[in-house]
């Protein structure tokens, strides 16, 4: 009871001028808010984008594939965080149909990020539009790049890639669209005898992903030119047929393809008897296939003869026609 008078005297006092005593204490907290703010940095690097889909889509647009993060906190706070530990992502994942959709970067902390205080996590973009269609994959054939010739008086006369086709997941469209990937270029120049390397194939659409490590071999076959001649409407001629019998050939003329020496193959001239059908096997009337036999080129090689086999057609003569 004692205390009444003093309690109520406080209280008086406490309530003069409270207006004034309320902005001063806004007015306190907003200059320690204030203080507290100018003691903070900014830090600034770039993340990754991590796209979060349905697994039966993919991206079908392009996009920004980094993110710019700004850090604000105290300074011997966020410089230790390391860059890995801070994600930027878009969550998709509800999204089953092909279409265009927008949604917003979000962010995941993790390792030292975890555990600061305070901190502030601001991204550029802060969203994110995309087109989405459908994933498939496809065999795509490889081609390779080529550059340079070889070592005079030499030829690349074939080559092989291993593997030949790869396999390209991507959207249905850019998949769809395409029909081959090429290597990096590979150097022809100088050379003179066969090699092989591996070369990177080239992608050049980030939307698409190859299977594989990326790279194929390439081996090159290299040749001196042999010179080459081709020799067509030759008469296909019949040897050893039985007197008794007339003979028809189809077809009746060939061709030959000779290579060697540049001068025999220019002085080469084909004998009466170049192509012929040896018909000693022949005792009856019929139709037979027999083979064709060159002759006649020493110091040249065949490459090529058309035809290897011809029909002939055998019949008995006339009795009459014989005996005139």
């Amino acid at each position: 009871m004692i205390q009444m008078p003093k309690l109520s005297g406080f209280l008086i006092r406490s309530a003069e001028n409270w207006p004034v005593k309320v902005l001063s204490i806004v007015l306190a907290l907003i200059l320690f808010v204030f203080h507290r703010m100018s003691t903070l940095e900014d830090r600034f690097f770039s993340v990754p984008l991590d796209v979060e889909l349905n697994q039966n889509l993919l991206p079908a647009s392009s996009y920004a594939r980094m993110i710019r993060v700004t850090l604000r906190g105290e300074a011997n706070s966020i410089y230790p965080i390391l860059e890995d530990d801070i994600e930027a992502y878009i969550d998709l994942k509800k999204y089953t149909r092909p279409g265009s959709y927008r949604a917003t970067v979000q962010v995941r902390k993790k390792g030292t990020a975890l555990e600061v205080e305070p901190l502030q996590i601001s991204c550029d973009p802060m969203e994110i539009s995309l087109e989405l269609d459908q994933r498939i994959s496809k065999y795509v054939p490889l081609m390779p790049s080529l550059q340079g010739d070889p070592a005079p008086g030499y030829e690349m006369v074939s080559y092989t890639l291993f593997p030949a086709q790869v396999v390209v997941d991507g959207p249905l469209a850019l998949v769809g669209a395409l029909s081959e990937l090429n290597t990096d270029f590979i150097d022809l120049d100088g050379r003179n005898e066969d090699f092989s390397i591996d070369v990177r194939i080239l992608n050049r659409d980030p939307l698409l992903t190859i299977r594989g490590n990326g790279t194929t071999e390439f081996r090159a076959y290299i040749r001196k030119p042999v010179p080459v001649r081709n020799i067509g409407n030759i008469s296909i001629s019949l040897t050893n047929l039985d007197s008794r019998f007339t003979a028809e050939i189809q077809p009746e003329t060939g061709t030959v393809r000779i290579e060697g020496d540049q001068s025999l193959l220019d002085a080469f001239t084909p004998s009466q008897l170049f192509m012929s059908i040896d018909c000693s096997g022949i005792n009856a009337e019929g139709d037979y296939t027999l083979p064709v036999v060159v002759s006649g080129v020493s110091g040249l090689k065949i490459v090529r003869m058309e035809p290897e086999n011809a029909v002939v057609s055998v019949r008995l003569q006339d009795l009459q026609d014989g005996n005139n």
